[in-house]
């Protein structure tokens, strides 16, 4: 499975380092002369000068948080967006709210390599489980999947039976979806007695693939790759047969920083994932993922050249990725905003077997008839999860700044 999706994924890394800050210079000169956001964010900076990395770390950050208020000042794109929506295909809403733009092309988010390095080829059925509703989940792959060859059933979230079902009569040699919730199909497919065996490779993300679980699928002769991906950036890094870390997609520049820092931290130190992309629709410049990780040294031994990193290694903020959907603490105050009964409120996140769930603690000085079902019913309407209600009583939560704790072991 070595081959690779085109040839300049075994490019030399200096050539390639030329070959991407060659290209920086007209994409930041694009931006601020056709965005009135970039054009503020990036005041007095000299496109020219930013020819490597050391230029480009003089560039300020645009964190996903500052995006979101940007967008809310000046709706929908905060002036990010270059020019107009004439000839953008989509628009999409994801959780915050954050609006994304789809770019033009056959492959807007970069999904094909992925797949490719996941073991999908032209010709193959492939069974989508990402969500189509709002958000780009599942066009993100979707599109990479039809742009490699591969015909999709875009089966979305939830309605498991029926898609235990189309397994079984469209006999799909590929999955795309959240780690866990292949397990759930194909446990759904057992139970009701379904031939659901055509699967054999899996590219997942939104979620941790611990290891128990590829060692699962693996015996049930089923290969699982993952890719890192997000709504504004699409696939970022995805991994190959080595299972040596995530290999950087091409067209894109990759920093680890300092946490709340645009500062470059050393190899191999973790930090906040910073991402360049070169979508000149949309363009993403020094933009904070608020998610950690590492660069690994050296290059990969499949023989993909381009910069290594570890994955996802947690969050550099209280924001949280639950089933394949951020849960920030802004949405937490939301509901605590809704029930005038709620003094304080903490989200914990935990493992169950091989699916996340949630618990909302609230505290208030009474029990009142119906609070829990009510705060359970919005902490679905503002997050679009179910989760748990616990009310405690006043002072009874930690006193450490937490609106989301994150307490799943991803060790096991």
């Amino acid at each position: 499975m070595n081959e690779m999706y085109e040839a300049r994924e075994r490019q030399d890394p200096a050539e390639r380092e030329r070959d991407l800050f060659a290209r920086l210079p007209g994409l930041l000169d694009h931006a601020v002369t056709n965005a009135p956001g970039w054009a503020a964010h990036l005041a007095g900076i000299e496109p020219d000068a930013v020819s490597g990395r050391d230029g480009l770390s003089k560039l300020p950050v645009l964190r996903k948080s500052d995006l979101q208020a940007k967008q809310k000042d000046h709706p929908p794109f905060g002036g990010f967006l270059v020019g107009s929506l004439e000839g953008v295909e989509r628009v999409f809403m994801s959780p915050g709210p954050i609006w994304e733009p789809q770019a033009p092309g056959d492959d807007p988010w970069n999904g094909a390599r992925a797949l490719h390095a996941a073991g999908f080829r032209p010709g193959d059925i492939v069974v989508n489980a990402f969500s189509y509703h709002l958000t780009p989940g599942g066009f993100i792959l979707d599109h990479g999947a039809r742009t490699l060859g591969c015909t999709v059933f875009p089966a979305g979230v939830g309605n498991t039976d029926i898609q235990a079902e189309a397994v079984e009569v469209l006999k799909p040699s590929g999955f795309i979806g959240t780690p866990d919730y292949l397990k759930v199909l194909l446990d759904r497919g057992a139970e009701q007695g379904r031939d659901v065996s055509s699967i054999r490779q899996a590219l997942v993300s939104g979620g941790a693939l611990f290891p128990a679980m590829r060692e699962d699928y693996e015996q049930r002769g089923i290969r699982v790759g993952q890719c890192y991906a997000t709504a504004d950036l699409g696939v970022i890094a995805y991994e190959s047969d080595a299972r040596e870390g995530m290999i950087v997609n091409e067209d894109y520049i990759v920093e680890i920083v300092r946490p709340g820092t645009g500062d470059p931290v050393g190899e191999g130190e973790v930090g906040e994932l910073v991402v360049t992309c070169f979508n000149r629709t949309y363009p993403l410049i020094r933009f904070g993922t608020g998610d950690l990780s590492q660069v690994l040294p050296g290059i990969s031994p499949c023989g993909r050249t381009n910069m290594r990193i570890a994955g996802w290694m947690g969050r550099a903020d209280q924001r949280t990725k639950i089933k394949g959907m951020f849960v920030d603490p802004a949405q937490i105050a939301e509901i605590q905003k809704c029930h005038s009964e709620i003094q304080k409120a903490r989200l914990t996140v935990k493992r169950s077997g091989d699916t996340d769930v949630m618990v909302l603690s609230i505290e208030s000085s009474g029990q009142a008839d119906g609070l829990a079902a009510a705060v359970a019913e919005t902490l679905k309407d503002v997050t679009r999860l179910k989760g748990d209600i616990q009310i405690v009583a006043p002072g009874a939560l930690p006193n450490d700044g937490k609106v989301i704790a994150d307490e799943r072991d991803y060790s096991a």
